[in-house]
């Protein structure tokens, strides 16, 4: 069927239009069933439909290419390389569902490591002993180590799409991800169970996403998405390492002074401004903070059976882990009443985790500096579970050491008396120096020598978390604090090391409140069972033999979570130096490298070490900009501008993102006194690698008039990605560690001499 146009050659001529993104429209209209002769068709049902797509095929090729640099020979080396040896253990831990603390970081990095090691079918049965030990044949070590090279590839295109977001060419953004690309350090870091890459790929695209959101057009809804993207990249951030709270904190001033010219912005109206506020308060505050807290949830929902790092944790945590405490806890009064058999562990874990303790053995009569003691019987902490940890709870206005039918329980502000169990001692605090802190009172076992110096054995009990006036103490969930009734003084630990004569046990003092830390002030029933035996010998008989009745006890996930939050950023583990670690000032010019893996018997061997020539001209891409902007701040001060209002803010922006984001990554670093490496720095050796391109167009761009300076430009950046292929290539055998070089050609590489090439004489 044709259209009869009259003959005219323009009708004739007439060819069909495409328009981008809908259909196309025909210059005739078919009947379809339903519609009436000469009747238009409804949009949505015009035919042909015709789809354009827009394909960035550099984007394309650089992400092909970092995938193959990543990825390729994933499984080798087949045995445990450098750090792996630490976060194996952790995802074996998860394989086993079984808990743990690591203070390095939040749980996010361990669930990813794990969830790449669930896929391969990892039982978690594998011992993470040492660097060099032998995968088994049938661990799936490709899967072990997919994830932090998925994400290592990914940060190369992510860098290309940074710089175009930033609004320079693409041959800068082509060069950013060149170097990138070509970053040995950055391959070697990707390519096994660590967790730098992750970091690296969630921090460049939360910042990726943000520039997105403020260069797209404010009439646009759907840019919303990519605020909602950058406040979940930066939750990930900060759940993989807490150095990622420094991106963090540098995106949120970025987008707090963007929100602030929002608010000043006069042409838009009230409602829009708000709206606009509300977004970006719920994007980048309450959406981050809610999937931190989220990280943790899953975290505690996996890891609920005891594991090597229970004692840090308070007795109601433990208690709510399957096996370990929970099984020695399980159907335990909950009350904790007169008569009661109690074990009380101290709610600091500084030294280590101990219990209430006492035995037959005295203090002695005069210490090494001379002072005098009670002589009595000695009162301890005792980091071991003992027979000699069990205390009875006593009226002191009975004599019955047997609990009541039906139990009285202990309420806050009762006042009791500690008997031990195995020795029948009082709990005794006096006006005596303790032995290793004689600024706090002596706590005894006490023992009427006849001396004049009475008992003073009774206790107030201070429910710290109580919720009511009334409230009883209860197994477990309490945390008390026994104030001496005389004195006023309350039982503590003081974590000092008694001498020999004390069997190396720590001290129990009595202290004024007001002079001691809280944390060392609380005591938790930890074990408990209703004493039923009055005689000695049938006591020392049952405190053998516990009884139990079952009583539910829960702990909260807010309770967990606030908990284990804490102990991770007070817990400070022994540091100490290791033969490749390293200082912030050295990392600049790559004095140390770092060897990750030697073959048991040949020269084979993989070592963290960049590409030279990108790290030497990336620092000095840094100092330009560094003088640059001196230059121009300079000059703008007294009235010149050298450069257009739209060049300057573009570098200004490009300053705060590339060279605020390497202050942040590594200034932090010069104020720490833990042990660190040489990969800690990757992270900010990243925006560098992105500021020496873009740096490089705005000279080109702005500064060089002449044709001849840019000709000379482009041949001296040509030379220079030459040189950075060509190391990249020469360090390829350490980088992937193959092939296998010999003593002779590893000297060779030996570029300084501070780093440790390590190689055997063939």
């Amino acid at each position: 069927m044709f259209l009869d146009c009259g003959g005219k050659p323009e009708c004739l001529e007439k060819k069909p239009t495409h328009v981008r993104g809908e259909h196309a429209n025909s210059t005739h209209n078919r009947s379809q069933p339903g519609s009436e002769p000469g009747e238009p068709l409804p949009e949505m049902l015009q035919l042909p439909l015709v789809v354009t797509v827009q394909v960035d095929l550099v984007l394309v090729l650089i992400s092909s290419l970092a995938f193959l640099t990543r990825l390729s020979c994933l499984s080798y080396p087949n045995a445990v390389v450098f750090d792996e040896v630490y976060y194996g253990q952790f995802v074996s831990l998860y394989m086993k569902r079984i808990f743990f603390i690591d203070d390095s970081g939040p749980p996010l990095g361990h669930i990813i490591l794990a969830l790449g090691a669930y896929l391969g079918g990892f039982d978690g049965n594998f011992v993470w002993n040492r660097i060099g030990a032998e995968y088994p044949m049938g661990m799936n070590v490709w899967s072990l180590r997919l994830l932090p090279a998925l994400c290592g590839a990914l940060c190369v295109p992510l860098g290309y799409l940074l710089a175009l977001e930033l609004k320079f060419s693409h041959v800068s953004a082509l060069g950013a991800a060149v170097l990138l690309l070509l970053e040995n350090s950055l391959i070697v870091q990707s390519r096994f169970l660590l967790l730098e890459s992750v970091l690296i790929f969630f921090v460049l695209l939360a910042l990726l996403s943000y520039l997105r959101f403020q260069n797209s057009t404010s009439s646009s809804w759907s840019r919303y998405g990519w605020l909602l993207l950058c406040g979940v990249s930066c939750a990930a951030a900060v759940g993989v390492k807490y150095m990622g709270l420094v991106s963090y904190l540098l995106l949120l001033g970025v987008a707090s002074v963007d929100t602030w010219n929002v608010i000043g912005d006069r042409a838009a109206s009230h409602l829009s401004v708000c709206v606009q506020c509300f977004c970006r308060f719920m994007c980048l505050l309450v959406v981050p903070a809610l999937l931190y807290i989220f990280w943790f949830y899953i975290h505690l929902s996996v890891l609920n059976h005891s594991g090597p790092h229970d004692q840090l944790m308070s007795s109601a945590f433990q208690a709510s882990l399957k096996g370990g405490l929970s099984r020695i806890t399980k159907g335990q009064p909950l009350e904790v009443a007169f008569g009661s058999q109690v074990t009380l562990r101290s709610s600091a874990s500084h030294p280590v985790p101990c219990w209430l303790h006492s035995h037959k053995a005295n203090y002695p009569v005069r210490y090494e500096n001379g002072r005098g003691s009670s002589h009595q019987q000695q009162v301890t902490c005792y980091p071991f579970k003992d027979v000699n940890n069990w205390w009875i709870i006593k009226d002191p206005n009975r004599q019955d050491l047997v609990v009541d039918t039906p139990p009285k329980p202990v309420h806050h502000g009762d006042v009791i008396q500690l008997v031990h169990g195995m020795t029948s001692r009082f709990l005794n605090s006096h006006d005596v120096a303790a032995p290793m802190s004689p600024h706090a009172q002596e706590v005894s076992g006490y023992i009427d020598f006849n001396v004049s110096m009475p008992a003073q054995n009774l206790w107030r009990v201070d429910i710290t978390n109580r919720e009511a006036k009334s409230e009883v103490w209860k197994t477990i969930v309490s945390d008390v604090r026994l104030v001496h009734v005389n004195t006023s003084a309350v039982l503590k630990l003081s974590g000092v090391s008694l001498p020999e004569w004390g069997f190396r046990q720590l001290e129990v003092v009595a202290e004024k409140a007001f002079k001691v830390h809280s944390s060392s002030l609380g005591w938790t029933v930890e074990e408990h069972r209703y004493g039923t035996s009055q005689e000695q010998k049938d006591r020392e008989v049952e405190l053998h033999s516990p009884t139990h009745i079952d009583v539910d006890r829960k702990i909260s996930f807010w309770a967990k979570f606030v908990e284990l939050q804490w102990k991770m950023l007070t817990l400070k583990q022994e540091e100490s130096e290791h033969k490749y670690s390293s200082s912030p000032v050295e990392w600049i010019t790559m004095k140390t490298n770092i060897a990750y893996w030697l073959h048991t018997s040949t020269n084979a061997q993989i070592h963290l070490i960049g590409n030279l020539v990108s790290w030497g001209v990336a620092h000095l891409s840094m100092l330009a900009y560094q003088l640059l902007a001196v230059i121009y701040l300079l000059r703008r001060r007294r009235g010149f501008k050298d450069i257009s209002d739209g060049a300057w803010e573009q570098f200004v922006r490009l300053g705060c993102v590339c060279v605020g984001s390497w202050l942040v990554n590594f200034v932090p670093f010069l104020l720490m006194e833990k042990t660190i490496f040489l990969y800690h720095y990757l992270p900010a050796l990243c925006y560098l690698h992105l500021l020496t391109p873009t740096l490089l167009e705005h000279v080109h761009t702005h500064l060089l008039s002449s044709p001849t300076h840019r000709r000379l430009l482009h041949v001296c950046v040509i030379g220079v990605l030459l040189y950075v292929f060509l190391c990249f290539w020469t360090f390829c055998p350490l980088t992937y560690g193959t092939p296998e070089l010999s003593a002779s050609q590893l000297q060779r590489l030996k570029w300084r001499d501070s780093w440790d090439i390590l190689y055997r004489r063939q």
